[in-house]
Parts: C-alpha cells; structure tokens; sequence
C-alpha cells in the first residue's frame, strides 16, 4: 500500500483532486467559471485573516468590505487570465509554476521514509555521512634547513634511538625546535592535514600504531613520527543520523515524482521547436564590394 501511494501517477490523481477541491472550497468551478459562491468556509479564512493582520474579530461592515474586496479580486483575476494577460508575464508563470510543484511535493513528503528506505539510501550514498578518519601521533621535527645535507642520516640515528627507548620514549631535547605540535590527541584527518599538509596525514593513515617510524616528510622538513591512535572512517549507524538521512530521502523523492508529473503531462502536449533563420553573413547582406 505505501509503495502505491508513493508513485508518480497517484500524485498525478491526487493533484488533480486537489484542484478540484480547492476550486470548489473557493466557491467556483475553476478559473474559467462565471459562478462566484462565498462559502462559510471561505468566509471563515478571510475572517480569520483580518484577526491575524489587526489583532480583534472584524466587524460586521469590516467583514463585508473583505468579502467585496476578495470578489473583485476573483473577478479581476478571471478576467486577466481570460484576456491572456498572465501569459508571457515571467513573475506570474514562475509562481504557478511553484504552486503546482507544491502541491507535488507536499504529497510526496505526506508519508515519513521507512528504515528500508533509509537503509537503501545510505547503499547507494557510502561517502555521504561517512565519518572522517582520525589519528593520534607524537612526532620529533629534523630541519633540513638546519641541518642541510646530514638532515636525512641524522634523522634517522634519531629513529635508532627512540626504537630503542619504546612508545613511551621522552622526545624533550630530540630534533629541532619548531612551532609545530610534537603530540596531537586523536584528531581529524583534516586537522592533521591542515596542521602538517595533505601528504604527510595520508602517508600517518598507513603506518601501524606502536611503533616509531620515518622519516615522514612535510612542507617543513622531516618528522619522526609514532601513530599511537589511528581511525578509519566509516559510516554512521542510521539511528545517528537519521534526520539528515530522512531529508535527503524525501528531497529525491519530491524530485523522483516531479520528473514523473512533467513526463506524465508532456504526453498531454506536442512541443515545436522552431530554430531561428541564420542570419546572412554581413558581407552578403551589404553586397560583395561591402558599403560604398
């Protein structure tokens, strides 16, 4: 039952009795009717519009004036629709336009996404709510600058030395001096990135925690680099996200049964396109000699 009501040409039907209804709570048979009837229901709206604009009930002759007003809006409306003044108008097509597509949508989020529908999503979306990989390391910084052309052999009697003193090793003294930080708490890949650069967080993401190894280079030079910590990403549970994951759902569903209302109503049409004439070469339309 629910697949039913979810396609196109039920919505289709459902517009069209919208319509109807709406039409009919207006008291008129359509835009093209002569027949004006002022409905208590109607009544009731414009009563209630005139309380929300000033704050108190209108009076009996207030009442009468919106009533005489909302009529000669109908009629002015009817009668430009029937001299053709709301063709050609961009304003006015581009706002029945969205009416139409309100209608639409407003059907096609009646009914809340099922899990499987959430679930079937998130399938075919796996990068979408993925959570971002995170790293936690201690590094010691060797400057190339510094250190010119020793700074690769000395970095790497620096790793000898801290294999040999653990994970737990003291880097205070060790390395260079830098503004950089020797230890980052569990972060996101793109902290990292922007503290180290984009190359040196993804070489981080390949190397086994426990265990120091380098060196890793950077924009700043070489680093001496322990993963304590290191996250991979990976796709939130539904229930974590399920707000979002809903939103989505139903933004590709309003889209889904508006592409199928406009291809079920293209049928009703025959559309021409007629190119304009190319224009004659300037040359040609002056003469072969051109302007004398």
């Amino acid at each position: 039952m629910k697949s039913i009501l979810r396609e196109p040409l039920v919505h289709f039907l459902l517009l069209g009795g919208l319509l109807f209804l709406y039409f009919e709570w207006r008291g008129s048979g359509g835009p093209t009717s002569s027949r004006i009837v002022i409905t208590p229901g109607l009544v009731e709206h414009l009563a209630s519009g005139f309380g929300r604009t000033w704050q108190r009930p209108p009076t009996d002759a207030e009442l009468k004036g919106v009533i005489d007003d909302y009529v000669k809006e109908e009629i002015a409306t009817r009668e430009a629709v029937a001299m053709g003044l709301d063709r050609g108008d961009t304003i006015i097509r581009r706002r029945l336009r969205q009416k139409l597509e309100f209608l639409v949508e407003d059907a096609a989020s009646s009914a809340p996404p099922t899990d499987v529908e959430l679930e079937a999503w998130l399938g075919r979306h796996p990068q979408s709510f993925r959570a971002e990989p995170q790293l936690a390391f201690r590094q010691v910084y060797v400057s190339p600058v510094r250190r010119g052309a020793s700074a690769g052999k000395d970095a790497e009697k620096l790793l000898a030395r801290l294999r040999t003193r653990g994970k737990d090793a003291a880097t205070n003294g060790l390395g260079d001096a830098s503004m950089l930080p020797a230890e980052m708490a569990r972060s996101p890949l793109r902290e990292v990135s922007r503290a180290f650069g984009e190359d040196f967080a993804q070489e981080l993401m390949k190397i086994e925690p426990g265990q120091w190894t380098g060196p890793v280079e950077s924009p700043y030079g070489l680093h001496l680099v322990l993963v304590q910590e290191r996250v991979a990403g990976a796709p939130p549970r539904l229930a974590e996200i399920r707000p979002m994951v809903e939103r989505e759902v139903l933004a590709e569903r309003r889209k889904r049964d508006l592409d199928g209302l406009y291809e079920r109503l293209l049928e009703k049409y025959t559309v021409t396109i007629e190119k304009p004439k190319a224009k004659p070469p300037l040359a040609a339309a002056n003469g072969a000699g051109g302007p004398r």
